[in-house]
């Protein structure tokens, strides 16, 4: 019980924080997901470590962060100050700069690292933490921007419709698990899942999307057909039970329940976003492909 009161306290600070800085929009929602990318990549990282692996830090790091501000600076409004020719040729010309990732890594492996220590591991999760916890969850600004500007509850329900989505399904999964049981979603991943509770997860996603479309979006002139929110609520607690199991698999090959205790009540950043992680790039690509955005 004591552990339940913890999540709910964090969640009632949390969510109105997240919803002003999603509404606010500019460099401190950039900033948010750059800080979230940062300690999302560290613990990552440390879950390589349990496992004998030891990624260049600094550099994922590093690379986590740049991410979601390289999505802001592209997708965002434009900053207030100029970065001359050189670098804003480099954001233009950004799948030709990504490209150099791979290179910049695998040099930095290759005088970091020695063959005993195993640089193909290193050199994987060392590329894997920038994209895992920094790409994907700058979809959400991809989101934000494409919505509207600043200030603006539209583009704000909009984010926030796979994020209630994602939260509802989890409850619902956990709540169904719990009251029916039966036989196990996935054993060896996460011992403690069920089909029952996966089920009513997805149930739970599709009501949650049902119900969101009226009474949040709509109003702000962003509703759409309720049988387009059905399938949208459908894939997404889908996508999202698939995200929260990839992070499971990573944990149980470090042995850890969580990725960390930094979030009282709810682990690590990885354990309160993995499945964000898998759900807002795709409800980036149902919003363009659907024409929400």
């Amino acid at each position: 019980m004591s552990n339940l009161l913890t999540r709910v306290a964090v969640a009632l600070v949390a969510i109105p924080v997240a919803l002003g800085l999603v509404w606010y929009g500019g460099l401190p929602l950039a900033l948010l997901v750059m800080l979230a990318a940062v300690l999302g990549t560290r613990e990552l990282f440390g879950l390589a470590e349990a496992t004998g692996v030891r990624p260049l830090r600094g550099l994922g790091m590093t690379l986590a962060a740049l991410a979601p501000f390289t999505t802001w600076l592209l997708a965002g409004e434009r900053p207030m100050f100029d970065f001359g020719f050189f670098p804003l040729f480099l954001f233009v010309q950004w799948p030709l700069a990504g490209a150099l990732i791979p290179v910049l890594v695998l040099a930095a492996v290759l005088v970091r690292r020695a063959p005993a220590e195993r640089p193909l591991s290193v050199a994987a999760v060392t590329l894997l933490g920038p994209l895992y916890c920094g790409v994907l969850p700058s979809a959400l600004l991809v989101i934000r921007y494409a919505a509207g500007p600043e200030r603006s509850w539209a583009a704000t329900w909009l984010v926030f419709f796979p994020l209630a989505v994602t939260w509802l399904c989890d409850s619902f999964a956990m709540w169904g698990g719990k009251m029916i049981g039966g036989p196990k979603l996935f054993p060896s991943v996460s011992p403690g899942k069920t089909r029952s509770g996966a089920m009513a997860g997805v149930l739970g996603g599709v009501v949650t999307a049902l119900l969101f479309v009226p009474i949040a979006l709509a109003p702000v002139g962003r509703g759409f057909s309720l049988g387009l929110a059905a399938a949208m609520g459908l894939v997404i607690a889908v996508v999202a039970q698939v995200g929260d199991l990839a992070e499971s698999l990573f944990k149980r090959e470090a042995g850890v329940k969580d990725s960390s205790a930094l979030i009282p009540g709810h682990g690590g950043v990885l354990d309160r976003l993995d499945s964000l992680y898998f759900v807002l790039p795709v409800t980036a690509f149902l919003y363009r492909a659907f024409g929400v955005l």
